[in-house]
């Protein structure tokens, strides 16, 4: 009898989730086209065949039919893929660079950047879930534990098993916050980060000033996971190198995050878009390439921005650290950067305010100022430039970014609309339209699925951030993905306190989703 209740339990569960998928799957195909929505209802009442909501022509069903008709190619149902697909991340596949006998350069992490398959390599297949996959456990127990069977991996476990990273427990995995370099846990290390900045209550959002963080080389992503609790969100990112399912340890377990590695490309996020940069024991060559690496880290970092390294270069007394720390401690230097605090194994650099320093270095300093042609927000397929991005004109006047303390800057107008050509009246009104849209979602919602069911989201067309904006009282997180042809509009969600990436829906379409984590870890 009681196997029986349970499996009546389990089939509602599924129930309910398959319902919950394919309402959510409407509310996005709703705003899916949308490009600005402000200016779009018509108050007259007319009908002039087009939507109301979204602008675009109305067409009947019986179009969408003549269309498949005319389209052959258009599949009416799509296949399962194998299995041994369950893990595939197409443009992320190490078995495509081995097969198309690719020459990446291993130095520069090129194996680790985005290699996409031809059409005839393409996966026209839905990835199937692992073999005894469950529905994950909710947020926010999910932050401390998740199903061993949806992420089937436990080498990581044994292989960090002295830095508290990850214990197997039976059918779960736990997490017990811990890190290579914060084995007592990633609470205590963010109040000691907070502590050596001399940041008011011990708190690392220094009064809400602090918020968007860049996590690099983020293991399970614990860092980012107790920096939530203190209304700080970090863009936590890792490749898919030897630890390949890191980065699925995250999403599974509800916390942003994504694969990304510092290559020989800008990382997709624009300029100005973080507040701190964090690296812990992430082993990293800093120094590569006339220091090509940190002054990425300049370029995404907001003026008067912070940089937390934790390794032994900061601390360690031996000829080789203390080589390159020297080196380091000279680059950033001539970047202009200053040593905020140094204390026990990590040391905290802070970026100018403006244009000032840049301006005094002697003629012919190195790294040098990029071209006033070169654009800052320019991330996609965009190689790394070893140049210094100066501060606007405006920027360097106001000596900051600007921005108002979080919470208050999600529903502010940034002073970078000017540069997007949206008014501050537009990007308000905009607000207020997908707070009411959020509102009425919801509303249908409540009846099919349960408060906590949604955690990770994505906005597959972001335009200004509204509807991550909206879902502020939520238990969730958004991440908030611009068309490429759209993607000037990604620095105004940064400037509103969430974080989202660039991505080229259009050129590639879907076979290029990736990872598998968005298909199998975003409600």
């Amino acid at each position: 009898m009681k196997q029986k209740s349970e499996k009546l339990y389990t089939a509602k569960q599924i129930t309910s989730a398959l319902i919950a998928f394919i309402f959510l799957l409407g509310l996005l195909c709703l705003y899916y086209g949308s490009s600005f929505v402000p200016a779009l209802s018509r108050s007259d009442g007319e009908h002039d065949g087009t939507d109301p909501v979204l602008g675009g022509n109305i067409r009947d069903f019986d179009d969408l039919l003549e269309d498949q008709e005319h389209n052959p190619e258009v599949p009416k149902s799509i296949p399962i893929c194998d299995i041994k697909h369950s893990e595939l991340i197409p443009c992320l596949d190490r078995n495509l660079i081995y097969q198309m006998k690719l020459k990446p350069n291993l130095t520069l992490m090129e194996h680790y950047e985005r290699h996409c398959p031809p059409p005839e390599r393409r996966f026209n297949c839905l990835i199937p879930p692992p073999i005894g996959y469950k529905i994950p456990i909710r947020w926010p127990e999910s932050r401390d534990e998740v199903w061993k069977a949806n992420i089937p991996h436990t080498h990581l476990a044994q292989e960090k098993s002295d830095q508290n990273w990850m214990v197997v427990n039976g059918e779960k995995i736990n997490f017990p916050g811990g890190g290579t370099h914060f084995h007592d846990g990633a609470n205590k290390y963010i109040v000691s980060l907070a502590r050596m900045l001399k940041f008011p209550n011990d708190k690392l959002h220094n009064g809400g000033n602090i918020r968007n963080v860049l996590d690099v080389g983020c293991g399970v992503a614990s860092f980012g996971a107790y920096l939530l609790s203190h209304s700080i969100i970090a863009m936590s990112i890792a490749p898919n190198d030897v630890h390949e399912n890191q980065i699925q340890f995250a999403l599974e377990r509800g916390i942003p995050s994504t694969l990304g590695v510092l290559g020989t490309k800008r990382l997709p996020y624009p300029s100005r878009s973080f507040e701190l940069a964090h690296c812990s024991r992430c082993r990293i060559d800093w120094l590569q390439r006339d220091g090509i690496l940190l002054l990425e880290l300049d370029r995404l970092l907001r003026p008067g921005g912070y940089f937390a390294y934790s390794s032994p270069e900061a601390y360690a007394l031996d000829p080789e650290n203390r080589r390159i720390w020297n080196a380091m401690h000279d680059l950033l230097r001539r970047m202009c950067w200053r040593v905020a605090v140094k204390k026990d194994q990590t040391v905290i650099w802070q970026k100018p305010l403006g244009n000032g320093c840049y301006l005094k270095r002697d003629p012919g300093t190195q790294p040098p100022l990029c071209s006033t042609g070169d654009d800052p927000d320019a991330t996609w397929n965009v190689h790394m430039k070893a140049c210094i991005a100066p501060y606007s004109a405006k920027m360097h006047k106001q000596r900051g970014s600007g921005l108002v303390p979080w919470p208050k800057r999600l529903t502010a107008a940034s002073p970078r609309l000017e540069d997007i050509g949206v008014s501050p009246e537009q990007f308000h009104e905009d607000t207020n339209i997908w707070q009411f849209r959020v509102n009425e979602y919801w509303k249908q919602m409540k009846s099919v699925v349960r408060k906590n069911y949604f955690r990770n989201v994505m906005d597959m067309n972001s335009n200004l951030g509204g509807f991550g904006a909206a879902l502020k009282d939520t238990d969730v997180w958004v991440m908030n993905v611009a068309p490429v042809n759209m993607s000037a509009r990604l620095k105004i969600i940064y400037d509103r306190g969430l974080i989202g990436t660039v991505h080229d829906w259009w050129d590639r379409w879907l076979s290029e989703v990736e990872p598998r984590s968005d298909a199998l870890s975003f409600e």
